[in-house]
């Protein structure tokens, strides 16, 4: 197998993924903009349940798969990786059904636990999702091991298509029935979305199949490991794995079982704490979604990649891509915290025209979670390289102390009166970074590479902050003038212009390694167009 670097299979998953996000946003957006703040509180309340199951199967499952699959195809042992398919299936499946009965069973008790009983419906319709979400995890973290990133990149846009469309036409649908049964047809529709990918993925194995059988027919390597030992070591990284790249959705989840119930021991109603759990959750959130589906992209890719440079121990190979991992996260982190902090207020007006107070409300709330942005970028990517060279475990250690961190902090700062549920979002961008400095270190530690500072985290600072000059002079200069909305929409234009030119001027991405994604040769002739500027 030709070696690959991580970033072509980053670039694709990197455009799905924010394709899906946007795809989420156009139903989460509408549906705050239909059920308000306190419909958002009882669907973020079974929701994240549904995320972490998620990320379970886009994330820590088919990394683990997609590890064990790559480390047998890159030493030809293309049966025993298809072996790691079937045996995964069987496993996937039975937690995917324990998962369902689970919730669908025991909805009642988790929302008590949860401090929000209002929110049983939603979550009782959320349950089937988990069903079919670890089967997901199984094809997709096959196609990853072989470096194919498409499959998976194609049942994400046919899921996330599929959970949109039946999700607000339920929501519309139910609304005179009441918020409550409203916030559960949201849920429901998200139910539908992972049917609609696991035939997805089953369509294109079935495709693909001709290839598979060949290769496994050509491969003459005995069967080498017993199938106990092979699950044995599946569930030994699927689990730690799945802990580790699931940073945003266990936050959420202290969320829900700390925030709410701190708000009210600060005088609130539950009504009014689950409204200001809505404003976090469900308004702010979703935006912050957006750029972590490109830092995940670049997690995901790699795994397989730093895997398969650790098997054949290619070490120049394997500094390559953590190199590079650190300064794509920076790369993607950078510009993103910088406008959201900027931008909060103008950013949620914009998208939320038909509640524009719970907008305002949660301008707060999104630029505390922007500014963490960087930290959880970073600490994704370190994640993933981790996971690749076999340490799961360390990860989750991180997490564990961003989870403290988060835990503590909220537990002060939310029952603050004057801050309430931005002291929610206070702790978890601290949480965010603690992970992101604990997994930097594990890197280093583990590998000895030496990064440049200067090229991986000063240049994409300095490009940031010429971007967050044009956006705030852009905006400012305008407002006045286009209102609100469209002053917002031409600063992020502004913005982003600068910010790429300022990425290729100052040379944060070298012209050789334009090459290595898909249209390369155009963009490194505009880069030598731009680096010729000034005689230079």
């Amino acid at each position: 197998m030709a070696k690959k670097t991580f970033i072509k299979g980053a670039a694709v998953l990197g455009a799905a993924g924010l394709l899906v996000q946007v795809m989420g946003a156009v139903m989460r957006i509408p549906l705050a903009n239909i059920i308000g703040e306190e419909g958002m509180g009882y669907f973020q309340t079974a929701y994240p349940i549904y995320v972490f199951l998620l990320v379970f199967s886009t994330n820590g499952a088919p990394a683990a798969i997609s590890k064990m699959t790559s480390e047998r195809i890159a030493v030809g042992e293309y049966a025993e990786a298809h072996r790691v398919f079937k045996l995964a299936f069987t496993l996937m499946f039975a937690f995917g059904l324990i998962a369902f009965l689970a919730v669908f069973f025991f909805a009642e008790p988790l929302v008590k636990i949860f401090n929000n009983p209002g929110a049983y419906y939603a979550m009782a319709a959320i349950s089937p999702a988990l069903l079919f979400v670890p089967v997901m995890s199984v094809f997709r973290g096959y196609f990853q091991g072989m470096q194919e990133m498409l499959p998976t990149a194609a049942s994400q846009l046919i899921e996330q298509a599929v959970r949109v469309s039946v999700s607000l036409v339920l929501a519309v649908a139910l609304v005179p029935k009441g918020i409550k049964i409203a916030a559960a047809g949201g849920s429901l529709g998200t139910s539908a979305g992972p049917v609609a990918g696991v035939l997805a993925l089953m369509v294109i194995y079935w495709i693909r199949r001709g290839g598979v059988r060949s290769r496994i027919i050509k491969d003459q390597n005995p069967e080498r490991v017993k199938a106990g030992e092979l699950l044995k070591t599946l569930a030994a990284l699927a689990i730690p794995t799945t802990i580790g790249v699931s940073i945003l959705p266990i936050m959420n989840i202290v969320d829900v079982l700390i925030s709410m119930g701190r708000m009210q021991a600060a005088g609130f109603s539950e009504q009014e704490a689950n409204s200001l759990y809505g404003l976090m959750s469900g308004f702010a959130a979703p935006i912050i979604n957006i750029p972590m589906a490109l830092a995940l992209s670049v997690a995901i890719s790699l795994v397989p990649a730093v895997a398969a440079a650790k098997s054949t121990e290619d070490r120049g190979f394997l500094d390559t891509n953590i190199k590079m991992g650190l300064r794509t996260a920076m790369l993607i982190g950078v510009p993103c915290s910088f406008g959201l902090m900027l931008l909060a207020r103008p950013i949620m007006t914009l998208i939320y025209p038909m509640k524009a107070e719970s907008a305002a409300g949660a301008a707060a709330c999104l630029a505390i979670l922007g500014g963490g942005v960087i930290f959880l970028s970073v600490a994704q990517t370190m994640a993933g390289i981790l996971q690749g060279l076999g340490k799961a475990s360390l990860p989750v250690i991180s997490l564990l102390a961003g989870v403290a961190v988060k835990t503590v902090s909220t537990w002060f700062l939310a029952a603050v009166p004057s801050l309430n549920i931005d002291g929610a979002a206070l702790g978890s961008t601290l949480g965010y970074l603690v992970i992101a400095l604990l997994n930097l270190y594990y890197v280093k530690n583990l590998t000895n590479i030496n990064f440049d500072i200067k090229l991986s985290v000063l240049k994409p600072l300095a490009c940031g902050a010429m971007m967050g000059v044009t956006v705030t002079a852009v905006y400012y200069a305008l407002a006045g003038l286009l209102g609100g909305s469209l002053s917002c929409l031409l600063a992020i234009c502004a913005g982003a212009a600068v910010y790429v030119a300022a990425v290729f001027k100052i040379g944060a991405i070298q012209a050789d390694e334009l090459s290595l994604i898909s249209a390369g040769g155009r963009l490194a002739a505009v880069f030598k167009r731009i680096k010729s500027w000034n005689g230079k």
